[in-house]
């Protein structure tokens, strides 16, 4: 069946949660489809499908949030991927195409396309292997790519930086290179999906938990008074001391005018904490990718292309 893998060569911070985000609002309303991870830092192990009881604990916070925001769409997590596919066909016999999350080193597995991502400032043709730099894959294995995307490019990138890095990049004449931006929507209450405007009379208490938050720290820098971050390691799982450590950082700002902000995948793993953060000022800020160059549609075309000419065969 029509296999689509969202990868990295590096250990993360490339943006594959918004990639696959992209492609089931892509994809859902024109195919039965899925999503399959890994789960990575959940407290389980083997198969698990996602349901109304499920928690990030359960499954890990990237599967948790695609749950969560697209609660008809079947979200499942396994170490070994071909037993899982299995299981989740036999629990969804009905669906189309599945979307794996994370898989491009899950050689069992061989996708029918392959969407690698890498970081226009830590392009994987100039990182180095762990743990001197964050490569967890060899170079050449972007061959295996259809699809690459260049991701988190500033959104005035210029046509001579674009030709650039497609010459660095030196992509082999059936591979198809994208140039990505981070766009950052409208913060909403956690728990709540109250909404608020971010402006500059705002300081901000930043808590994070996600591989590479420069992105976001270069928005709250143009967007709000100043900030203050707490970074944790990624998929860290908060403790009460965590939170703890929360509120009398926020307690210390002194401006009345201030929150505390959090991304969509850290606010997964704060759902045990919900009767005390709901007291607090705490907000979520979601992320998507846009394609530079008008690029999109070809995008969409490729993607939707290779799932009818799959299943043409």
């Amino acid at each position: 069946m029509p296999l689509i893998c969202v990868g990295n060569l590096s250990v993360g911070g490339t943006g594959k949660s918004p990639m696959v985000e992209l492609l089931i609002r892509m994809l859902k309303d024109k195919y039965k489809i899925a999503t399959l991870s890994r789960g990575y830092k959940r407290k389980t192990k083997g198969y698990a499908l996602a349901d109304d009881k499920t928690t990030a604990l359960d499954i890990g916070d990237e599967p948790m949030q695609f749950h969560l925001k697209f609660p008809d769409v079947p979200v499942a997590v396994g170490e070994e991927r071909l037993d899982a596919i299995s299981q989740l066909l036999h629990d969804n016999p009905d669906r189309e195409v599945i979307i794996l999350d994370d898989a491009f080193q899950h050689r069992a597995i061989k996708a029918g396309l392959n969407i690698l991502l890498t970081d226009y400032n830590n392009l994987f043709t100039k990182d180095f292997y762990l743990p001197t730099g964050d490569l967890r894959d060899l170079k050449s294995s972007h061959k295996r790519a259809e699809i690459v995307v260049v991701t988190k490019c500033s959104p005035d990138l210029s046509e001579i930086e674009k030709q650039k890095v497609t010459k660095e990049l030196n992509l082999q004449l059936y591979q198809h290179l994208f140039f990505t931006t981070l766009i950052y929507g409208d913060l909403y209450k956690i728990f709540t999906n109250e909404k608020l405007k971010l402006d500059h009379q705002t300081e901000v208490l930043l808590v994070s938990g996600i591989a590479n938050p420069q992105p976001l720290q270069k928005k709250l820098e143009e967007h709000c008074s100043a900030y203050q971050m707490l970074e944790f390691s990624d998929h860290h799982i908060f403790s009460i001391d965590d939170l703890n450590e929360i509120k009398n950082k926020f307690e210390r700002i002194t401006t009345t005018n201030k929150i505390i902000l959090t991304t969509e995948k850290d606010a997964v793993r704060l759902d045990n904490f919900k009767t005390a953060i709901e007291k607090l000022p705490f907000y979520v800020i979601p992320v998507q990718h846009h394609f530079l160059f008008t690029e999109g549609p070809k995008f969409d075309a490729l993607v939707t292309g290779f799932i009818q000419n799959f299943k043409k065969q």
